[in-house]
This record gives C-alpha cells, sequence and structure tokens, in this order.
C-alpha cells in the first residue's frame, strides 16, 4: 500500500494529508476532510451527486483520485454559503422547490455554479441540457430548472 501526502485548498481552507493511491476523492472529501456535502450515488459518474468543483471546472469526485487533486484548489457545496447566508443559486431552489429529497442537490448545485460561470444566459433548453448530467430520482427537474432560471433572471437585474 502506497501512502501520498496531499495538500489541497478546499472551500479557502488547506488540507495536507496522506492518503492511499487508490482513494476517491469523494472519499477523501467525505471520509478524511469531513465535508460530506458530497454525496456519493453511482460510483460511476452517471448521476452526478458527487460533482464538485476543482480549478474552476466541475468535476465527478466518484471519478477521480485524491492525489490527483494535489496542490490544486477546490469547491464543495459547503463553500457556497457566505457568513452562513445560502447564495442566490441556493435561495432560489429553496423558493422554486428545487431541493426535492436533497441527495442529488449538492451536485446539481455545484454543476449549476460552474455553468452559470462560463454561460451567464442560459436559455430553459440550454439548462435542461446542462442537467442532462444528473440523475435526480425524485424527478424532480421542473422546479430546479424554475430555480436556476429565477437565478439567471436575478443575475440580469443586478447588473
Amino acid at each position: 500500500m502506497t501512502v501520498h501526502e496531499v495538500e489541497v485548498k478546499i472551500n479557502g481552507k488547506t488540507y495536507k494529508e496522506e492518503v492511499e493511491s487508490r482513494m476517491l476523492l469523494s472519499d477523501f472529501l467525505r471520509e478524511t476532510c469531513g465535508l460530506t456535502g458530497t454525496h456519493v450515488g453511482c460510483e460511476h459518474g452517471v448521476c452526478g451527486a458527487c460533482t464538485v468543483i476543482v480549478n474552476d471546472s466541475a468535476v465527478r469526485s466518484c471519478l477521480m483520485f485524491a492525489v490527483q487533486v494535489d496542490g490544486q484548489e477546490m469547491q464543495t457545496v459547503e463553500g457556497l454559503a457566505q457568513n452562513g447566508q445560502l447564495n442566490p443559486l441556493q435561495k432560489n431552489f429553496v423558493q422554486c422547490h428545487g431541493l426535492q429529497c436533497g441527495f442529488c442537490t449538492p451536485g446539481i448545485l455545484m454543476s449549476t455554479t460552474d455553468y452559470l460561470k462560463k454561460h451567464s444566459t442560459p436559455c430553459k433548453k440550454d439548462i435542461q441540457d446542462m442537467l442532462s448530467g444528473h440523475l435526480c430520482r425524485c424527478t424532480g427537474y421542473d422546479g430546479i430548472v424554475k430555480a436556476i432560471e429565477k437565478t439567471v433572471e436575478d443575475q440580469k437585474i443586478n447588473i
């Protein structure tokens, strides 16, 4: 068993830990760092529940090893709220009933955060295409799409 030292900045905090070569990033986040907001669903990268942002790109943490993020910066769902206040996207998920059971919500929030940084004015079809990479077992996509559309509209008003 080979052990590696990994130093990574997650949500602005530096973590320096020893990990086995085969440790998945999702397990590292949940078990080593205590960031349990990242959920693990299918463990095949299909459902998207484990999505986090690594160096400004959304990735499936169940498809990466912890050693791959050595020296990188990451954001998990725990990093979205600031000073105990939900960010506008999170607030709109609550208002538009996009939370459903909540299991897939962290991954969807992280994918959407990354997507909206790169596409500030998506149409409904664009949002639906982006969400096609996530499986919500509650089939509550309507509320999720409405929450994202509301966030896009709110951003237009605040520009």
